[in-house]
């Protein structure tokens, strides 16, 4: 069974608990043959008249007796089997997270966060249920059917026994047929959820855009839109789940006919007696559950295993950048050199970095400025190691990049981007998100750096301040300074500034800049910008335009050069004139 082969991690490491949660369902199925043969007794016992008040009350005290026994084993196979099946939820939903968090941006292209959730959700629970409540089904199906049927053979009539179970084959046919369509209808389901989450996700992250464009009508009706696709998959879904039992139901009804109405003659051809086609017509809705169990379970089983083959192809997804297989040491960046560095994105058609040479020490400031979509972030982000590079463009201390191991070049780097993520705690947890043991004085030192003190110190609650979700509590500038400071706390060889200045005035920008000039003195450090006064102290300027590097040098090379970054100098010294 594919389920089970995909979960033999799983089941490896749980044998001994399912085990004996099936010792005690079997245990538990045995002792439930025991009833009817006594109430079978007891009825012929009657009709013979040889029924005495002692065993009436011996009989009754038995079944009640029984009747605790079988409740203490049910209670603990069930908290043993449904335990195993929320260990199962857990441990998958550490390895997906863990499996995000390995991954780099083209997967994140590939999958929308709305799939990842429902993966993470509706997926990971249809699998723990089948581990769970499909096993049960299983066991009752299989192991309780046997019992009920061995018993009715050795302790009825056999005759009687295949004359009932002759309408049961139709229900394998009829429940295989049905078990696909689950199985493809439940895929669907899923893909809308899907997609459901990712419009949910757009709306609520983008309520003020919506809001300011008037355009909270249209977003319902195309929500509402969105929301009936999911209510149409899921009610194909429930309609071939309601055919289930129903079915069910029919044809073990047709076997109790055939049970009642043959049994009743061999009753008159006193070849069994009444007690016994009572005992048998018990048995025969004992049989009823197992019946209904089969379907469940193939029900169950086809979700799970529809959940399961999606779960299996996203943990299939592999980064675009792994580890070499015998990582060179480097213990720091002594130096930073591309060389002809050519990069497209992986779902792009044309490169978006053209050749791109320049070599940097330790210590120095790189300034890269150019026009929108000129390739600033994109040749920033190369030091992430997050897209595949091609071999030999990229050196630090004069090895290939490619040859270092993934998580020494990131602990290396401390990257401010553009869009800051920020958590809905205080700030002080998400200062302190890189180095959760910093110390106060740490803290507050970068705070410092970053000119955010000040804004701090007007806040409500201070440095536990709660900024909510993604900062909404924040401003642009505050937001920007909030990350310019975790970053500094790193205290990493290389900071990677990417346009992270562009929400501060031209003073707090100044400041910034002097204090991470004092104290990251023979240190490395990347700006991207499109205000020049904020790369005009750097070692070297390059200037990018559609990928390509159209000027460099430093600030006054480029000023006599009278290119491109000398008019837009211009330009912005003249708009701060006016500003004045």
């Amino acid at each position: 069974m594919s389920f089970v082969t995909r979960l033999q991690w799983f089941f490896k490491t749980r044998w001994l608990h399912y085990s004996v949660a099936i010792g005690l369902m079997t245990a538990v199925s045995l002792l439930q043959t025991i009833p009817p043969k006594m109430i079978g007794n007891t009825i012929d016992n009657i009709q013979k008249s040889n029924l005495t008040a002692s065993e009436l009350s011996q009989t009754a005290l038995l079944l009640v007796g029984l009747a605790l026994l079988m409740y203490v084993l049910v209670y603990v196979w069930i908290t043993t089997l449904y335990g195993n099946s929320v260990l199962l939820e857990k441990l998958l939903r550490g390895r997906f997270m863990a499996h995000l968090t390995r991954m780099t941006p083209g997967f994140f292209q590939r999958n929308s966060t709305g799939q990842l959730m429902a993966l993470a959700t509706n997926d990971i629970l249809a699998i723990g249920n089948t581990a769970g409540y499909g096993v049960m089904t299983l066991v009752n199906t299989v192991v309780g059917a046997s019992v009920v049927i061995v018993t009715m053979i050795s302790l009825i009539d056999y005759r009687l026994m295949l004359a009932a179970l002759v309408p049961l084959p139709l229900l394998a046919v009829v429940i295989s047929f049905l078990g696909r369509k689950v199985r493809a209808r439940f895929l669907a389901a899923q893909d809308a959820f899907g997609k459901m989450n990712d419009h949910a996700l757009e709306s609520i992250s983008g309520i003020r855009v919506l809001r300011s464009y008037v355009q909270e009508n249209e977003d319902l009706a195309a929500f509402d839109r969105v929301t009936s696709g999911v209510m149409d998959r899921n009610r194909e879904v429930s309609l071939i789940n309601a055919l289930f039992q129903p079915l069910i139901s029919l044809i073990v009804g047709v076997s109790y006919s055939i049970g009642i109405e043959y049994g009743s003659y061999l009753v008159f051809q006193d070849e069994i007696s009444l007690g016994q086609l009572i005992s048998f017509n018990i048995y025969l809705g004992m049989l009823i559950w197992p019946m209904i169990s089969f379907g469940e379970f193939i029900n169950v089983l086809q979700r799970g295993n529809a959940s399961a083959d999606r779960v299996e192809k996203s943990f299939l997804q592999q980064p675009d950048v792994i580890d070499p297989g015998q990582p060179k040491r480097v213990d720091i960046p002594a130096s930073i050199e591309m060389r002809g560095l050519t990069f497209t994105y992986p779902t792009a058609e044309h490169p978006s970095l053209r050749q791109i040479s320049f070599t940097l020490e330790r210590g120095g400031t790189l300034g890269i400025v150019g026009r929108t979509g000129s390739g600033k972030s994109t040749l920033i982000k190369q030091l992430l190691r997050q897209y595949p590079l091609a071999e030999e463009q990229l050196f630090i201390s004069g090895v290939p990049v490619e040859a270092i191991a993934i998580d020494q070049v990131r602990r290396w780097v401390a990257y401010v981007p553009q869009e800051h993520l920020l958590l809905s705690k205080s700030i002080r947890d998400n200062i302190a998100l890189g180095r959760e043991d910093a110390a106060d004085g740490e803290i507050a030192k970068a705070v410092e750096m970053a000119s955010f003190a000040p804004d701090i110190a007007i806040m409500p609650e201070g440095m536990g301040t709660i900024v909510g979700e993604n900062g909404v509590m924040l401003s642009g500038g505050q937001k920007q300074r909030l990350a310019i400071a975790r970053a500094l706390l790193m205290d990493a060889e290389i900071l990677a500034m990417d346009d992270s200045l562009s929400a501060v005035d031209a003073r707090t920008e100044s400041r910034i800049l002097q204090n991470i000039r004092k104290e990251r003195a023979g240190k490395t450090t990347f700006i991207t910008t499109h205000r020049l006064s904020a790369v005009s102290h750097a070692d070297w300027i390059l200037v990018l335009d559609e990928g390509r590097v159209i000027e460099e040098g430093t600030h006054e090379q480029l000023m006599h050069f009278g290119g491109w970054y000398r008019k837009q100098w211009d330009r912005q010294q003249m708009e701060a004139g006016l500003e004045d």
